[in-house]
């Protein structure tokens, strides 16, 4: 059983990285399992692709993950509003897991697509985390 102060933020973080975790083996096995799979060759270049799409999912939460994991990590350190922290960890999580399954379900080409809109959902999640850390810093 947790006893902080942060559990819930904390287990938010757990939830975002198991996604992560779980993104990189989708794109793994999907690659590898496509025909005449090569070992670091670029996959296709296109949305119809399962096996790009997969890659594309785990590539953008990389992208995303160290400015998020920084934010969430200096927010508990600067002892921010737990409550706070934890909302807007979970809604970042939210954001992305809605993110991976749109990824993951709609082949488009369409810009905005309707993952866009839970991308920026979970960017304002972490500019929520920011300012709530900088109110703690002040």
């Amino acid at each position: 059983m947790m006893n902080t102060y942060y559990d819930f933020a904390l287990l938010g973080v757990w939830l975002i990285l198991a996604t992560v975790l779980v993104q990189a083996l989708v794109a793994s096995f999907a690659k590898a399992n496509r025909e005449n799979h090569i070992p670091g060759k670029p996959v296709e270049n296109s949305h119809e692709s399962f096996v790009f799409r997969a890659e594309r999912t785990f590539m953008n939460s990389l992208e995303n993950l160290p400015v998020f994991l920084g934010t969430a990590l200096v927010a508990v350190l600067a002892g921010a509003s737990p409550h706070w922290t934890g909302k807007l960890i979970w809604i970042y999580a939210g954001a992305r897991l809605l993110h991976m399954a749109l990824y993951y379900a709609i082949a488009t080409e369409k810009n905005p697509s309707p993952r866009s809109w839970f991308y920026l959902l979970g960017v304002l999640a972490n500019l929520g985390l920011l300012g709530v850390t900088l109110v703690a810093l002040i």
